[in-house]
């Protein structure tokens, strides 16, 4: 039963991710021919965040310089890795054992990159990112290698 749990965790952990990307697709579609600057900070005012926070400052910064077209490559982007992440968090949740090796490929894959992002950057979320990612591989691939041996 453990190990049904824990493969639930991870589909709905894949599942959130998918819907929070879609959402964020459709929110960047929605900001096309739209002065995205003046969103932001309309936002800042109406959450009353310092705007002079560093990272606050950072955002507000790079919305001054985004495009349309941006906006239309982040949002196809965001889109498609929503899918991936959609696909396997049903592919979990209904227990198939492809949606096992696609998300052990998928997140696997991603894995090169985030240790190279903490090298870059060092920031606690990144590897808690890492150490995530890190953890549903190694079950997965146990549970694969575990199948395989009762077979």
């Amino acid at each position: 039963m453990k190990n049904d749990r824990t493969l639930l965790l991870i589909a709905l952990f894949k599942l959130f991710k998918g819907v929070t990307l879609v959402i964020v697709a459709i929110g960047a579609l929605r900001m096309l021919h739209r002065d995205v600057a003046g969103a932001v900070l309309h936002l800042v005012d109406v959450l009353r965040v310092d705007p002079d926070n560093r990272f606050i400052h950072g955002i507000i910064i790079k919305a001054f310089g985004i495009h349309a077209k941006q906006l239309k490559e982040i949002s196809a982007g965001t889109f498609f890795y929503s899918s991936i992440l959609l696909t396997e968090g049903v592919g979990l949740l209904l227990r198939k054992h492809w949606a096992e090796w696609f998300t052990v490929i998928s997140t696997g894959v991603f894995i090169p990159l985030e240790v190279y992002e903490i090298v870059e950057r060092f920031t606690w979320v990144r590897v808690g990112v890492l150490i995530v990612n890190l953890a549903i591989v190694w079950y997965l691939v146990q549970r694969i290698r575990s199948r395989r041996h009762h077979h």
